[in-house]
């Protein structure tokens, strides 16, 4: 094989891709930036085409006037290529009748000086050479150079709306960028064409387009579209195909789901938190996340999207709700708070009247019958019932009170704290014992009325000694007091029996205030020595 006829393969190849790329491109989703990527591969793939006949057409004036009419198809890829850049990183500048009208009046100027170029030769010169192989040697002219400095600063500009995009994506963009580094490169082949005889002096950019196709359209499509597609989507984005496969992911979503790395091919189902909200079975499409520390709230949006050949499968977004999310669970809490307390003093009224009733007719009968005592018994069981009553609507006010949304936390000394609310509650018949130390986040009021009902549960339920003791995820408060019996989440209710006659309002009143906190109040159904309960947040 000649070295001409290799160097003709090399632009045919460059044709073939950007055919390739042509035919690929027309199924691109967006019409705008379809509509550039496909003109910029056309005139490429031409341009590319009149280089290979360039090389391999025998006749000195047909040679010429296959140059020319690449020269003419070369110059319009600047343009297709600016209004691809615009499109894709979803500027505007293409649609703008100045900018629109300034190019077609450069583009037709510039083509009357190549057109004309038989008349006053400057534009270039023609002649034979043989080195490195038989060809016929373009002598470039002063308008020559004028253009191509024009035309290479006109397609940098567009390389660097393509890098700012890629820069501000939050996709791993580093392979796009070596694509559109690829499309420039071939500038150091021109330069090396002129200034040595190791390549002839003709422009390669269209091995550069050619390039660029390939990668974009057909090894990168996905990670290309995403960074289009996503323009200003702010949060996490997964891609998945048709079949609910992970094809790609930007860092935010990784950032959320370190699952996801190196996962792309794997099923939705490598991240659990995202398939279970995308089952269709499942109304819930709220996913929770730990985010150093922070619990966050992301709803899940699912969307059809097509790219490419045909349907690519779907695109989730992700978006922080949080601020929304807790305010709804606040309210949510709050309002199950309320319904509970109704419901107990509904109880507990009820109850009391009954028995008030109950014994002032006892009292009424026994008056009447002349036994003093008997009738003395019942007063003072009324009596004494009015005053739990009383006490309890003081705690029902007190939840009201302090179970609405509580205020900024702030830095308690942990000891200390346990400490004052013992002296608050705690019996002298009974010891103490703290452990750990440091600091916690929360509402002095709060926190102090939290243990101190705690305390009053265990010195009624009988206990001799209570361990205070500080966790990393938590904290325990643990009496050898009676054992638990029946369902744990008894002692909690208001309303329940178990409550009214065990626990009054103190546990109940405790799980309210640990709720205010953010923090989970539970009793340990496995310890069987007394009642232990943990505070978990």
């Amino acid at each position: 094989m000649s070295p001409a006829t290799g160097y003709a393969l090399v632009f045919v190849a460059a044709t073939v891709s950007c055919a390739a790329g042509v035919v690929r491109a027309r199924d691109v989703e967006d019409a705008e930036t379809r509509r550039g990527l496909v003109v910029l591969l056309a005139t490429s793939g031409g341009w590319a085409a009149s280089h290979a006949a360039l090389l391999v057409l025998p006749a000195e004036a047909l040679k010429t006037a296959v140059y020319l009419f690449g020269l003419i198809l070369g110059f319009s890829t600047v343009f297709a290529w600016l209004y691809f850049c615009s499109a894709y990183t979803g500027r505007t500048y293409h649609r703008r009748t100045a900018y629109r009208w300034a190019g077609v009046a450069l583009y037709l100027g510039v083509v009357a000086v190549k057109v004309t170029n038989p008349i006053h030769h400057l534009y270039f010169t023609t002649g034979f050479v043989s080195t490195p192989f038989d060809h016929l040697a373009i002598q470039q002219g002063m308008f020559h150079w004028v253009v191509t400095g024009l035309s290479y600063a006109l397609a940098t500009v567009g390389m660097f709306a393509l890098f700012e995009a890629f820069a501000d994506a939050e996709y791993d963009a580093t392979p796009l960028a070596v694509l559109v580094g690829l499309a420039g490169a071939p500038v150091v082949l021109d330069i090396v064409g002129y200034a040595t005889p190791l390549l002839i002096d003709m422009i390669h950019a269209p091995l550069g387009v050619a390039a660029f196709a390939v990668g974009v359209l057909f090894v990168f499509e996905d990670r290309f579209f995403a960074v289009q597609l996503t323009e200003g989507v702010e949060g996490a984005t997964i891609f998945l195909d048709d079949d609910g496969r992970i094809r790609e992911y930007n860092h935010a979503a990784r950032r959320l789901f370190p699952a996801l790395d190196g996962a792309v091919g794997d099923p939705v189902t490598a991240v659990p938190e995202i398939a279970e909200a995308l089952d269709d079975d499942d109304d819930r499409d709220v996913v929770d996340v730990d985010v150093d520390g922070d619990r966050r709230h992301y709803v899940v949006s699912d969307n059809a999207f097509e790219i490419g050949q045909g349907s690519l499968g779907r695109i989730v977004v992700l978006s922080d709700v949080t601020r929304i999310e807790r305010q709804r669970r606040e309210l949510e809490r709050h309002n199950q708070q309320l319904e509970d307390l109704s419901e107990g003093m509904r109880h507990e009224l009820r109850n009391a009247v009954m028995i008030i009733r109950g014994n002032v007719r006892w009292a009424t009968e026994q008056l009447g019958s002349g036994d003093v005592d008997d009738a003395r018994d019942a007063l003072r069981t009324a009596t004494s019932t009015t005053d739990r009553t009383t006490q309890l609507m003081n705690d029902f006010a007190t939840v009201a009170q302090y179970g609405q949304t509580m205020a900024d936390a702030v830095e308690l000394d942990f000891r200390e704290a346990v400490t004052d609310a013992w002296e608050t509650e705690g019996s002298p018949d009974v010891d103490l014992t703290v452990e750990g130390d440091g600091s916690i986040e929360a509402d002095p009021a709060r926190f102090r009325l939290l243990f101190a009902r705690t305390f009053e549960f265990a010195v009624d339920n009988g206990a001799s000694s209570v361990v205070v003791a500080r966790r990393p995820d938590g904290i325990t408060i643990t009496d050898d007091g009676e054992p638990l019996e029946g369902d744990p989440d008894r002692y909690f209710d208001y309303a329940d029996a178990v409550s009214a006659d065990v626990s009054g309002t103190a546990l109940p009143l405790v799980r309210t205030l640990a709720e205010v906190h953010g923090w989970r109040a539970t009793l340990d159904s496995t310890y069987q020595d007394g009642v232990r309960l943990r505070l978990s947040w």
